[in-house]
Parts: C-alpha cells; structure tokens; sequence
C-alpha cells in the first residue's frame, strides 16, 4: 500500500480520540452554563411571586387590622376620677372594645392583637370575645377563636399616637391606664435580615376619640367639646293670612 493511499484512508476514518474528549468537555461546559441559568432564573421567578404573595398578605392584613381598629370604642372602666379607657396596650400586643360591625354583625366585641413567636417565626395573632357590657371587668374576658394575621421573619410592634394641647402628635409604646384612646395606631413591620420597613408609615386613626363621658347614657353631643347645650330658639310663626305685618 502506497503512502499517499495510507493518508487517504486516515483522513477518512473520523476524529481522533483527543477531538471527541475536547467535544465533550466543551459540551459539558455549555450544559452546566444553561442548568445554572435556568435555576437562577425559576429561583428569581419563584422569590418574586412568593414577594408579590406577601405583599397581597400584608395588604389584607392591613384591610382587617384597620376595621379593628378604626372600630375601637370608648368605654369606661372605673367610677369617678379613676376611670379609664378600655384599651391595654405595649409595643407587643393592644386589647380593647370593637363596636357593632367590627366583627361581622355578631355585636360588640374584645379583640386582642398579640405578637407571638414560634421557632424564629413572628406572628400577629388576633383574638376575640363578646362584650358583656361595661360590668365586665376588662382584664379577665377570656380571648379565644385564635387567627393568625401576619406572619414570618420579620419584627412587629405597635405605637401608640396622641395629640398635645397645641396640636403636636407625640408617639408612646405604651397605652395604658389612659382616660382616653389614642388618636392613632402605627404598625412596624420590618424584615429581619434587610431591615427594610415592609409597611412604611402605616398608622391606623381610631374614631372614637371622644371622652368618656361622650359614652355614658344620655350624653349630650356637646360633650365633645365640653360646652352646655344651648336652648334651641322658638322659630316665628307665620302670621295668619290676612293678619297685618
């Protein structure tokens, strides 16, 4: 066989072993680049939508705490100049009296907003028990009917707002023993391993801000303000017809 045939059929037999081994690490290499691709991207898709669930939580949450809240009465406890507000609460939980309709037409209620933790885990747990009426002590209604309002790795706590006799708001993490409710609620809510404010500048306004004389049985309107109600003036009567002006 001549020199130039042996060529030839070399030529013709396919790759050499060191060509197929660089194919396939080159194949290789593409491979493992796509599968990384695609998890980073099914891994950014997923964080996304379970982002966009949580915020689609905290709105409803934010939905339920306002009608509590916005619904708080202002009932006393006490006689005389001992008497206070039915409200308890810190920068962990607040307890304190809905009014008919807060809780879905059953009358009025004790609703309870306690932060609990389980395993790490922070949860805004709201309770509630009917009112049984100012003779209740407040401190001793038992809460039951537990549902869980907020939950996950992330700090809760409530503040409590009033306004000052020049109409500046100030800011307590404590509400208790007060004549009055607070004007406002704020809820923090904040990630644990950002920091960032989940929910900024969530304050919840309480309606009732009257004293509480306003809630005793036949209170006057003006008790609001702590003016006397003025006699309402006798309109004049139409003369009779044909009467001289």
């Amino acid at each position: 066989m001549s020199a130039a045939l042996r060529r030839e059929l070399r030529a013709a037999s396919g790759f050499t072993l060191i060509e197929v081994l660089a194919a396939l690490a080159i194949g290789s290499a593409v491979i493992a680049a796509t599968a990384v691709l695609i998890n980073n991207v099914a891994l950014n898709f997923d964080r996304r939508t379970g982002l966009a669930g949580k915020t689609d939580q905290l709105l409803l949450a934010v939905d339920r705490l306002a009608a509590d809240i916005g619904s708080a009465r202002q009932v006393k406890q006490g006689d005389g100049a001992d008497a206070t507000a039915a409200f308890n609460g810190d920068a962990n939980q607040m307890t304190f009296v809905t009014g008919s309709g807060a809780g879905g037409g059953r009358g009025e209620e004790v609703v309870s907003l306690q932060v609990e933790e389980t395993d790490g885990v922070n949860h805004l747990v709201r309770r509630r028990a009917r009112w049984q009426g100012q003779r209740t002590p407040f401190a001793s209604v038992a809460l039951q009917d537990p549902v869980g309002v907020i939950e996950g790795q992330v700090d809760i706590a409530f503040a409590f707002g009033s306004t000052g006799p020049d109409g500046t708001l100030s800011w307590s993490t404590t509400w208790i023993g007060q004549p009055l409710l607070p004007r406002l609620v704020r809820l923090t809510v904040r990630d644990r391993a950002s920091g960032a404010d989940l929910l900024p500048g969530v304050q919840f306004t309480l309606r009732a801000d009257a004293p509480i004389g306003c809630a005793q049985p036949g209170a006057h309107a003006d008790c609001v303000t702590g003016k006397s109600a003025s006699p309402k003036e006798t309109p004049a009567k139409d003369p009779p017809t044909g009467a001289r002006r």
